[in-house]
């Protein structure tokens, strides 16, 4: 894909109906950047299911500025993350809903975004689509830094996703931002690669781990 450095390109994303259009910035090991006229676009390559040049009449994105990660270090997934920590950031992680917020911490397998309305929110890296971080001096819906400091939750972390929804047994969750409802309720164990949850009617619902996206309590 470097013949399409710094060319007009567009990419078909996993989740997400509309392909996203931009200039192709940057490629590291494990993930890339466009931009779209506007923001700059980290996008895992695991989810990148189809990238190719856009006609030249649907490409005047203008001249990308400085990316407001360091571009100076090598390109990858987790350094991403860890550029983007306490910075204002949307995140597309469940079809075209954005969550907005701060990464706070980074596990080995999932990381932590602070939200003004999930608050901690529990993401797995391997669902993670689209990370669009902001400039410096945003913050989340024009509040005040003060109105809304970075205060992650006093929970100890695991150090693998698995091991954190495992130390929600007995606790009531929600699952994937709640975009179904059969994934609220209480998660009643969690045993190999299976998640039980209790919905509200007092039955039983099994989800297999590798399809959880996100949990939160709310």
């Amino acid at each position: 894909m470097d013949t399409y450095l710094n060319k007009p390109v567009v990419m078909t994303v996993s989740g997400k109906r509309i392909p996203i259009k931009g200039t192709l910035i940057d490629i590291g090991t494990d993930i890339l950047v466009l931009h779209n006229g506007f923001q700059f676009l980290y996008v895992p390559l695991i989810h990148m299911q189809q990238l190719t040049r856009l006609p030249a009449f649907d490409s005047d994105f203008g001249i990308a500025p400085e990316p407001p990660l360091d571009p100076t270090t090598e390109l990858s997934y987790r350094k991403v993350l860890l550029n983007a920590k306490g910075m204002f950031s949307e995140l597309y992680i469940v079809g075209n809903h954005a969550v907005h917020g701060y990464v706070t911490s980074i596990m080995n397998d999932f990381f932590v975004f602070y939200s003004p309305m999930f608050r901690s929110l529990y993401v797995s890296m391997r669902h993670l689509k689209t990370l669009i971080p902001y400039d410096p001096e945003t913050t989340p819906y024009a509040l005040e830094q003060e109105k809304f400091p970075v205060n992650p939750s006093p929970t100890s972390l695991a150090r693998t996703f698995d091991q954190q929804l495992k130390k929600f047994e007995g606790e009531f969750v929600v699952l994937d931002l709640g975009e179904h409802p059969g994934k609220i309720g209480l998660l009643k164990s969690v045993k190999g690669n299976l998640i039980e949850l209790v919905s509200a009617d007092g039955y039983s619902t099994f989800i297999h781990l590798d399809h959880v996206k996100t949990i939160h309590r709310p």
